[in-house]
């Protein structure tokens, strides 16, 4: 394969790690509303349903984090070495998750149950948003400029140079924040939906029905916005050999790839169509989270690719146009990629576990008699 097919490739392995992983945040969704539940057994009957799933989002950062890194290295060193505060961030909010459900109810916990609680709703809020915000930062701009021959200055051995803030003014910038939020209350309407489907409890049931009705409101109010701002903002076009801004690049890229606009319209029927069925249906109806689930999968794929392919810079950069990073100047070499894509072909078979474990895990409803004894 050609060093372009290659990059083509791994932006499309990239893009369905990230739209799993989107997914897979009903964890964090879940953990954002434990602050307010005051009920002790409906809080531990979500932590319960929530514990056997984190890992699984765990793990998809981290790989998604490392397919990265090994397929578009300039992008990972420009970003995590230059907007290291958002990063540490991120990563800080889920370090303190995998020490809350591996220390909260064990023997010997100083602190008590709610302090680690506390955590996990820390890691609910800021994990989507501050992931929303890194992803929202890709498609309307960061403050960088790429240097690679300042790698051999002894004094300064940097790839990028970043503001002083480095990564906090993506942070300050509201439409950031705008699809930070989003990501935030989508991750909360796939965690009411995973509740109604995963537990069989007649309170909680009822409870998550009316938090579906906001989180849904706000997700569905917060992706218009989004969406109206992406198409609306302008990106960086390489088609010409030379980087150089171009006004609605995105919608564009949506109008020469219609098979992109399909996707992503199919996706935004399917999460509609799951969320109002679960609040219509007078018969306890459960299904919800797999349809808008799938749904936001294929939305979050869409817009990776608007954002990658079609000569468009993933990475733009407010400061220096020519310093913005695409799929061709930021990747491995061509030898990199073929190995890693022989390693690729075990995703399935990754996927097929997962999916296993799933199933298996879910073979029985949790319930208030199950967590008791």
């Amino acid at each position: 394969m050609t060093l372009e097919i290659l990059q083509n490739y791994w932006w499309l392995i990239i893009s369905i790690l990230g739209a799993l992983l989107v997914f897979l945040l009903f964890v964090q969704g879940g953990q954002s509303m434990l602050f307010g539940e005051k009920d002790a057994t409906q809080s531990t009957l979500m932590i319960s349903s929530l514990g056997r799933k984190w890992e699984l989002t765990f793990t998809t950062l981290v790989t998604f984090g490392g397919a990265f890194f090994a397929s578009f290295p300039l992008f990972y060193s420009t970003s995590f070495g230059g907007a290291y505060w958002l990063w540490m961030l991120i990563l800080f909010s889920f370090v303190i998750q995998a020490i809350s459900y591996e220390y909260r109810t064990k023997k010997g916990n100083v602190y008590g149950t709610r302090f680690y609680d506390a955590l996990l709703f820390v890691n609910g809020v800021l994990g989507p948003l501050l992931l929303g915000v890194a992803v929202g930062s890709m498609f309307f701009g960061n403050e960088f400029c790429v240097t690679k021959n300042k790698i051999l200055d002894v004094e300064a051995a940097t790839i990028s140079t970043w503001g002083p803030l480095h990564g906090l003014e993506a942070i300050a910038c509201w439409k950031n924040l705008v699809f930070g939020v989003m990501v935030l209350f989508l991750a909360r309407t796939l965690a009411s939906l995973y509740f109604i489907n995963n537990i069989d409890d007649e309170t909680l049931h009822s409870q998550q029905l009316k938090q579906l009705m906001v989180n849904g409101g706000v997700f569905v109010l917060t992706f218009v916005v989004s969406a109206a701002l992406i198409l609306t903002s302008g990106g960086v076009d390489t088609q010409n050999g030379a980087a150089q801004w171009t006004d609605y690049k995105y919608l564009h890229n949506f109008i020469d790839m219609w098979w992109c606009l399909i996707v992503l319209l199919a996706g935004v029927v399917l999460a509609l169509w799951g969320i109002a069925k679960t609040l219509l249906t007078k018969a306890k109806w459960n299904k919800g989270i797999w349809a808008v689930g799938t749904g936001a999968v294929l939305v979050v794929l869409s817009l990776f690719w608007v954002l990658g392919y079609n000569d468009t810079a993933f990475y733009p950069s407010l400061l220096d146009v020519n310093s913005s990073l695409t799929i061709r100047n930021s990747s491995s070499s061509q030898f990199t990629l073929q190995v890693m894509s022989v390693v690729s072909l075990l995703v399935p078979f990754v996927l097929a576990y997962i999916a296993y474990v799933w199933r298996a895990m879910d073979s029985q409803k949790i319930t208030e008699k199950e967590i008791r004894y």
